[in-house]
């Protein structure tokens, strides 16, 4: 016991890492909406524009994530975490900066470029690393307690920032989301330390060079980096080496599809049927933020010694189908607030997950399993923008064929629901040796 509080101990830096991230990324959320919807219709409710806007955001960042995050995934087992970390975080920073400066329509449209951009490589990576981390740190039987209270890290980040937003003006809560952002990128590069297993000693860290190394050397290098990369093969290997591993994924792609559609949704649904502000939205967050901190630090882990990850996974899914359906038919807004405060279970769903794919490979496959997990769930969030946001802009506009404003947060738990019914069919194995994975 006193053996794993000290692995926990040494991934304070990474704790501290992943609150900052998260922080920048929480303070500036509530007041996003606001500004999309100021900058593409100003005075108005309701904005198709400002839905598809987003949706195609989310759409174009899938696509970068389920195509970089395995890589970057894969390149972490190479090269080392904090190497491949630096590249997400920094990148973050450059969208912030702008919005920070000034909210007007132009430097709108220059945030959504850069955003965009920044998010086809970032969205996901900094989480899929983060988990490799804790996975190369902390033994098995206590790797769904440690994903749990990284989860909770970043639950405690979306708490103070949701709090901070509460009581910053709008180009306040930009500037401190920018100085966060480039403060996760230099206190990572300062203190955290690499830990990856090196899986070829040939291979120098990504971020050193030898000047001495000739240009042959070079070459064969970069050959060897680019037979490193994923391929479907290794992919189609990976999932089909562990029933459990591929079921996790099933699970992944629909609770994914309906997260995705959660974020194309739920926001323009407030605004559009409860008039939602800056501080209503930060509200609704602080207890979502609240809920999980609690859960993920304290419930969670006195729950695993008695039910288990499989039983908590289900658990979380059931819970979070419930909310939807009660989003959906909402009829006043302490309805939007009460199912906010259920999410003390909901939160339990990503951590157990995430711990029963990671036991189902080896100590050198971390970043790769927890790669085509991100990858997965990225290729959902291309999806569902594409079907939620045009869903979301019809259900709210004069033109529906049916008066039903909240139709697409009743199909995102229909999306939460399949996942609890794979999540039945699961059941915990050994995990798979490393030489199974092609």
């Amino acid at each position: 016991m006193e053996m794993e509080m000290e692995k926990l101990g040494c991934l304070t830096h990474l704790f501290v890492t992943l609150f900052l991230a998260s922080f920048a990324g929480v303070v500036s959320m509530p007041a996003l909406t606001d500004v999309t919807m100021e900058a593409l219709c100003p005075g108005k409710d309701e904005c198709s524009l400002a839905i598809y806007l987003s949706g195609f955001q989310q759409a174009i960042s899938g696509i970068g994530s389920v195509l970089m995050t395995p890589l970057i995934g894969n390149l972490s087992d190479i090269y080392g975490r904090k190497s491949l970390l630096t590249l997400p975080l920094t990148l973050n920073i450059l969208p912030l900066v702008v919005l920070a400066y000034s909210r007007e329509t132009s430097f709108f449209y220059a945030y959504y470029v850069l955003r965009t951009l920044a998010s086809m490589i970032s969205e996901g990576a900094i989480h899929c690393l983060s988990l490799a981390y804790v996975a190369d740190k902390i033994s098995e039987g206590k790797r769904a307690s440690a994903f749990g209270i990284l989860a909770g890290v970043s639950s405690a980040a979306f708490v103070c920032g949701t709090l901070s937003a509460r009581f910053l003006s709008t180009a306040q809560t930009f500037q401190a989301a920018a100085f966060s952002a480039m403060a996760a990128a230099a206190y990572m590069r300062i203190f955290l330390q690499e830990i990856t297993r090196k899986t070829d000693a040939s291979i120098q860290p990504l971020l050193k060079s030898d000047p001495s190394s000739s240009s042959d050397d070079d070459m064969t290098k970069k050959v060897q980096i680019f037979k490193k990369i994923p391929t479907f093969h290794n992919i189609k290997s990976l999932l089909g080496s562990s029933k459990t591993f591929s079921q996790i994924t099933v699970m992944v792609l629909f609770n994914s599809l309906a997260e995705g559609g959660l974020q194309a949704s739920l926001m323009y649904f407030l605004k559009a049927e409860f008039h939602f502000s800056k501080n209503q939205f930060a509200d609704l967050m602080l207890i979502v933020g609240i809920a999980g901190m609690v859960s993920q630090l304290v419930l969670m882990p006195m729950l695993l010694s008695v039910t288990g990850e499989e039983w908590l996974l289900r658990l979380g899914l059931l819970v979070a189908s419930t909310n939807m359906i009660l989003n959906s038919v909402a009829w006043d807004v302490w309805v939007i607030y009460a199912v906010a405060g259920l999410s003390v279970f909901v939160v339990f769903t990503n951590p157990c997950m995430r711990s029963i794919a990671s036991k189902q490979v080896g100590e050198s496959e971390q970043g790769k399993a927890q790669g085509c997990i991100s990858g997965i769930g990225s290729l959902a969030n291309i999806i569902s923008p594409l079907v939620f946001s045009p869903l979301t802009a019809t259900f709210l506009s004069d033109k529906a064929p049916f008066h039903f404003p909240g139709f697409s947060l009743l199909c995102i738990a229909l999306c939460m629901a399949m996942a609890f019914l794979q999540s039945l069919m699961i059941r915990a194995t050994p995990k798979i040796s490393s030489n199974m994975v092609a």
